[in-house]
This record gives C-alpha cells, sequence and structure tokens, in this order.
C-alpha cells in the first residue's frame, strides 16, 4: 500500500491542518489564549505540532503529545519545556542534537540521524488523550513510518507510546521472535527493525529519580551501537 501522503512536506501539512478532534483543537486554542503568566508575550503555536527531524534519518523517538505550555506554545515537539531540556541534553552529548537546547522553533537547533513525532499531535487536557483521539492520529503515526525509508530505530516513549508503536510493529511484520509482553525501560524488540521502550522524560520522572540523566544516555548510546552495525 502506497503511503497516504505523497511525501513528507504533505504529511506534515495535513499534520498542522488537522481537525478531527474537537476537544483537543479547542483545548489547544483554549491555552493559546490564556496562556501562562511567564509566557504571556508568546503568541502560541495553538495548533497541532507537526514532526520534527530530517525523514531520511534511521531513528524515530515517539512522544506522547504536546504540552500545552511547551510545544502548543512554541510549535515544536519537546520544545519549550523541561522534558525538552532533558530530551536535548542528552541527544547533543551523545551525538543525535547539534545543540542541548530547545527553547524555540527559530533556535537554530537539529537533529542529527533522527526524527520525532508523537502519538498524539494536538496538546490534550491533563496531557491524557482519549482512545477516540489516538486512533485519529494512528494514520499519521503509519505515514510517517511510510516516509522514513531508513528507518531502523524507533524508540517509544512511555507506556501508551510503546504500545501503539508495538501493534504497528506487529502489523509491518518487524517484531519477527522478538516480541515484548510489556513496556520496560531500556527493553528491545525486533529484527529489520528495532523497538525501544524507554522512560518517558516528564517531570514526574526526572524529578524524582526514575529516570535520570545517566539512564537516558545509555540508552541513546545503545541506539548508536545498533546503527553502527548497519
Amino acid at each position: 500500500m502506497k503511503p497516504p501522503y505523497r511525501s513528507w512536506e504533505s504529511l506534515q501539512k495535513a499534520i498542522v491542518g488537522c481537525d478531527l478532534c474537537p476537544r483537543l483543537r479547542t483545548h489547544c486554542t483554549k491555552m493559546a489564549r490564556v496562556k501562562r503568566a511567564s509566557f504571556k508575550e508568546w503568541t502560541y503555536w495553538g495548533k497541532p505540532v507537526p514532526n520534527f527531524g530530517d525523514p531520511s534519518a534511521r531513528l524515530l523517538i515517539v512522544g506522547l503529545a504536546p504540552a500545552a505550555h511547551g510545544a502548543n506554545r512554541t510549535g515544536r515537539v519537546f520544545t519549550g519545556d523541561r522534558s525538552g531540556d532533558f530530551l536535548f541534553r542528552v541527544m547533543h552529548e551523545t551525538g543525535f542534537a547539534n545543540q542541548p537546547t530547545s527553547r524555540d522553533i527559530d533556535d537554530g537547533l537539529t537533529l542529527i540521524d533522527a526524527a520525532i513525532t508523537a502519538v498524539a499531535h494536538c496538546a490534550p487536557p491533563d496531557n491524557k488523550p482519549n482512545p477516540d483521539e489516538l486512533a485519529n492520529c494512528d494514520g499519521y503515526l503509519r505515514a510517517t513510518f511510510d516516509h522514513m525509508p531508513n528507518l531502523r530505530v524507533v524508540m517509544a516513549l512511555g507506556s501508551i507510546a510503546f504500545r501503539i508503536c508495538r501493534r504497528h510493529f506487529r502489523e509491518r511484520q518487524w517484531l519477527g521472535s522478538k516480541e515484548p509482553a510489556e513496556f520496560l525501560h531500556g527493553s528491545l524488540a525486533g529484527e529489520s527493525k528495532v523497538l525501544m521502550g524507554v522512560y518517558h522524560p516528564s517531570q514526574q520522572n526526572t524529578f524524582t529519580g526514575r529516570l535520570t540523566p545517566d539512564m537516558m544516555r545509555e540508552v541513546f548510546t545503545t541506539v548508536s551501537i545498533i546503527l553502527s552495525k548497519r
């Protein structure tokens, strides 16, 4: 089956223009209007947030959803919040980003052999997209896979992203005999393509020490080793 979008660019435009989830679109618009006091001078993005990175990359990182005052404000995934600060600092240290900071869409950040997407492209209330909303976004994840011809590793951040990515791996017969039964940090599965489970760099995880910089560096180092073998 051919990809439903002719190019990466047409996929990106479709994501930004999507209006399939009224609850999420209303929430994004409301957050852009209300704003956080510390960002009152900002003009919020307030729309679905597209993928970030080069479709020729071999690593795809899959998060949950944009943060209301992070990516929903800046228009780029993991940009403008502490989760992004944590993620990009480690990506820079391990050679997957050209700089350790992600303040806004024009800050010069470039990913190296990596791209980032999410299982939901709109900021959800309480950071919890419902099943119907995840289903509405599922076609965009499928098309993202379709338009990454060199894809080798999918890093799923958190149990929800992991579960959705695992289903796509099953459908594409990428798991082979190495199918993961449950989400575990650092778990690996798959043969022609590798699915990796990683704790999400949420403040809840990083502030409590459930996910440390050393733990995150270790998984990106593992990705580098996998990519070096091909």
